[in-house]
């Protein structure tokens, strides 16, 4: 005979999950009993966000399915912001929520929401356990639908009484992964004769490169095709962001050869991308001369925003190994190569004070392999901007989204699935507020995990826009109350310390990057620095404010 719980935890294990990062309550509780008998690892964070951005984190990093687990009420709301960013980001997760027992259900007992009708809009499937015998199936379809086609976040809420249950133990559930169809051939017909009438062709990469595991079918192609290759912020790493094919980041803040290029192209060949406004900028004005083939998993991005004139559904390799690779393009290379150089990042910015985007190009020059975990904001943009990324894995961010707050826990997530890497978090001094209490949890865990907290008193990005579009009218963005963050880095039992003048940055790099254990740069900056270039609300991406025409 076996509990609800010792069923739960059997289940798990049997999926092959090793890691589930969470925080007990009484809806919860027969779970956590259980969890004592298990080898499941366990890690106690201080807020069930911290929870699922963590198994976020963990997901993106090893690519199997996060797990999170809290209990019911605000346990279970507290989840909901994490949820939200992995269903908008596509990260294959499993949320477990504790629930009062059935008989109470709908009483408004103590800490009882419905988690399931909450969230029902934020994930890919929700379960309501009301059998204690359909537990392993319930566990097997979770994993199952998390992971499959575009991957998503899926909800198991438990009753109590459920949990405390004993039951003769059912057969463990085992379900069959269904491999992708691969792409219709009339569609690969049509993007074939697209492609090879083309003569300036764009490949637009997107985070379902990554996700798909078509990175090496994807850099294949680029080799083969030599299509030049922009990317949106998900999509940075699926081709080096070192590799001359690379032309950059497209969109708001992206770059200026990026853009241009985007919209002299005659074919948009866009791969797992879904032509957010991030990106497109105005939508009507984006590409305007290219038609475009689409390729991706999911049959709701397709035709959504932008016309498909060749659609591509099913598995990404599949579908890129069907693309004809025999172009001459030498013509259209030469100029984006032109306007890559011409539009090349300088970093001899004047002044004495730390120029923030040259001190990240730094760090990440001296640790190619480097693991960088963002918070959301100017700091957010600079990462996307200035960072070499190998691989996906490398850069985690909330890019659907933007969830402040994201930047410790992911860290921390990444962490644990690959303890041998060196993570990084780069966060402001609005975002590391949000999530703050998260560096007990790096404190617990002794994890090596260093931090760039960059300071400019302010909530940037919101200071930013008011200043160009708002009459510089500021609204409650000063910050300059901000605590002593090296003070109270330490009275975590996290070393720290000020980083002030330019002259201090490479000494900075070494003492973050080569120290043992964690540490926290605190790196203090002009108040009114700016992320250029920067698309204007409303415009088309070839409308680019530059600091000086600001």
């Amino acid at each position: 005979m076996m509990t609800g719980a010792q069923l739960l935890i059997r289940a798990l294990e049997q999926e092959g999950v090793e890691t589930i990062f969470g925080y007990p309550g009484g809806a919860i509780m027969p779970v956590y009993d259980a969890l004592v008998d298990s080898r499941l690892d366990h890690i106690l964070v201080r807020h069930e966000q911290g929870a699922v951005m963590a198994a976020d984190g963990y997901a993106r990093t090893s690519g199997r399915v996060g797990v999170c687990m809290a209990t019911s009420g605000p346990g279970a709301t507290n989840l909901i912001t994490g949820i939200a960013n992995a269903f908008l980001d596509s990260v294959p997760l499993v949320a477990i929520t504790g629930q009062v027992p059935t008989a109470l259900m709908g009483t408004d007992a103590f800490q009882e929401v419905d988690i399931f009708g909450m969230t029902m809009p934020i994930v890919k499937h929700s379960f309501l356990v009301r059998r204690v015998e359909d537990i392993p199936r319930v566990v097997g379809e979770a994993f199952h639908i998390a992971a499959e086609g575009r991957p998503g976040p899926v909800l198991i809420d438990l009753p109590k009484d459920i949990t405390n249950t004993s039951t003769s133990q059912p057969p463990l559930f085992e379900m069959k992964s269904n491999d992708l169809d691969g792409p219709d051939p009339d569609e690969v017909e049509a993007a074939c004769r697209m492609i090879r009438a083309a003569r300036q062709p764009v490949l637009y990469a997107g985070g379902g490169v990554g996700i798909g595991r078509a990175v090496d079918a994807f850099r294949e192609y680029v080799r083969a095709s030599g299509i030049p290759v922009v990317a949106t912020l998900k999509g940075l790493g699926a081709l080096p962001t070192r590799d001359p094919a690379f032309i950059g980041m497209l969109g708001m803040h992206g770059n200026q050869a990026a853009n241009e290029v985007v919209q002299a192209a005659d074919l948009l060949i866009c791969v797992g991308a879904r032509f957010d406004d991030r990106a497109t900028g105005r939508l009507d004005g984006f590409a305007p001369r290219a038609k475009v083939v689409h390729l991706d998993a999911d049959p709701a991005e397709i035709s959504k925003l932008r016309h498909a004139d060749a659609a591509l559904l099913g598995d990404l390799r599949q579908s890129l190994a069907a693309l004809p690779t025999d172009l001459s393009l030498d013509a259209w290379q030469a100029w984006c190569s032109e306007r890559k150089q011409t539009r090349e990042w300088r970093y001899d910015a004047p002044g004495k004070g730390i120029y923030v985007p040259h001190m990240l190009r730094q760090i990440s020059e001296a640790d190619p392999e480097l693991v960088v975990s963002c918070d959301v904001g100017q700091h957010q943009m600079w990462v996307a901007q200035h960072c070499h990324f190998k691989r996906p894995e490398q850069h985690l961010t909330s890019a659907g989204l933007g969830a402040m707050g994201y930047g410790i826990p992911a860290a921390i997530g990444a962490q644990f699935a690959d303890p041998a890497a060196r993570v990084l978090t780069v966060s402001g001094d609005g975002s590391i507020m949000m999530n703050i209490q998260e560096l007990a949890t790096i404190n617990r865990y002794q994890l090596p995990i260093k931090i760039v907290l960059v300071d400019n008193a302010s909530l940037g990005l919101v200071r930013q826009w008011q200043q160009l579009f708002h009459g510089e009218r500021y609204s409650e963005v000063d910050l300059s109350d901000n605590p002593d963050f090296v003070a109270v880095a330490k009275s975590f039992g996290i070393p720290g310390f000020r980083v002030e003048q330019r002259t201090e940055v490479a000494g900075a790099i070494d003492r973050l990057l080569n120290s043992e254990g964690p540490m926290l740069a605190h790196v203090c900056i002009d108040p009114m620095s700016n992320v250029w270039p920067l698309v204007p609300p409303g415009q088309t991406n070839d409308v680019m404010l530059e600091e000086q025409s600001a």
